[in-house]
Formats: C-alpha cells, structure tokens, sequence
C-alpha cells in the first residue's frame, strides 16, 4: 500500500505516511480491482466503507426505472466516494458507483473514526476534519450540475458547463472528465442531439472540439 501516495490525498492531509500505516488495521483497509463498467457499489446498497481510488476512475450514477442514466460526478485518483452514506448507518445508496475503466479502489471502514481506538485515534479527528471538508466539496458538486442541466436547451447546458471549465482553468483551451456519452448522461441530453449542438457550434466558430478537449473561439452567449 503506497502511504506516501495517500499522505497527498486529500482524505490524509496534515497526516504522515508512517502515521496513516498505523491507521491502516483500525480502518480494515482493503484494496480491490475492477474491470471498467463493472458496478463497484449498487443503488440499494447498505454500506459502512468508503471508496478512495488509487487508479482509474469510477462514475457515480443514477438509473432510473426505465434505464435512463445520468452521470452525477466522476472520481478519479485520491478521491472517495460513498462517504455520506458510511456514516448514516442503514441509509441504502441513491446511486450507483461504476468502473468507468480498469480501476484499484482502496475501501476503509471511517465509521471507526467515530469510535476510540489503541491505534491510531489520534489522528481520527484529523480524518473527520477531512472528510467534512470533501463532504462540503461534494456537495457544490452536485449544486453545480443542477445549475448546468437548469438551461431547457442543450446549447444552454452546454454553455453554462463549458464557460465554467473556462473560468475554472482561466483560459480557452482545456479538456473535460468526460467523453461524449458520459458528457451526455451528466447534462442528461440525448447523446445524438449533443453530437448535433456541438458541430453547429462549431460550424458557427464558436468552439473547436477534438474527443474530450474544447477551445473556446469566441463568446459564448
């Protein structure tokens, strides 16, 4: 298990790499691979471990009843999922968390951090801390894509998600966490229908697109 790695996480800042190797027993660590698309967790699931990613990345979904997807976020390395829900006891997931390519995800039990421990409960207030402040990420997260998918158009998703990429990077020119489908479920817009906003974009000189990257050639309004 690679404790440096972790130490520059941001679930282990301010804890040293020998500090999270004492924690590791008292957080029944565990480290497991997945094939991409395969379900890492399921919406129903009663869960107590959270998920960090060490490689790869995973897309944290919702499938409605009639199949429908929609992508909520995607987590890549040194981020966690599940956190919410391992410490609501008993609460089933909303979502679905998928493989979104070859993934190694590293599960800990936080809830110990709730508990004393002979191990290493002098840095479970660091952890909470921690997890306080992704949880606090997560949420303007989530805030955003419902400022994103708000516009009744798809040129109106479009524009908000890519002008805030924009600003985020303060330049024209950057690349998404997404490719076309997985853009498509975040925006909740019919993948077709995006390919077709995105070329008239484009044969309209507003932006140029190549696979998941995007510079901005004039306003977008």
């Amino acid at each position: 298990m690679d404790t440096l790695f972790l130490s520059n996480t941001n679930l282990f800042r301010g804890t040293t790499p020998e500090e999270i190797a004492s924690m590791m027993d008292c957080l029944m660590a565990k480290e497991k691979s997945y094939k991409k698309d395969e379900v890492i967790y399921r919406a129903g699931d009663v869960i107590h471990k959270i998920g960090m990613v060490i490689t790869g990345s995973v897309s944290i979904e919702n499938n409605d009843i009639w199949g429908n997807k929609s992508i909520l976020d995607k987590i890549g390395p040194g981020q966690v999922f599940a956190e919410t829900y391992a410490y609501a006891p008993g609460e089933p997931l909303m979502v679905s968390v998928v493989a979104a390519e070859n993934t190694e995800v590293l599960f800990l039990d936080v809830t110990k951090t709730l508990q004393p421990c002979s191990s290493a409960c002098g840095h479970h207030g660091k952890l909470i801390r921690n997890l306080l402040t992704i949880s606090a990420q997560k949420n303007l997260i989530l805030s955003r894509r419902i400022f994103h998918t708000s516009a009744k158009s798809i040129r109106g998703r479009l524009l908000s998600y890519l002008s805030f990429h924009a600003t985020r990077e303060g330049k024209r020119e950057f690349d998404i966490p997404f490719n076309r489908q997985q853009l498509a479920d975040y925006l909740s817009v019919d993948r077709s229908a995006l390919s077709n906003e995105l070329s008239k974009m484009q044969q309209e000189g507003l932006i140029s697109v190549h696979k998941n990257y995007f510079c901005i050639k004039s306003d977008l309004d």
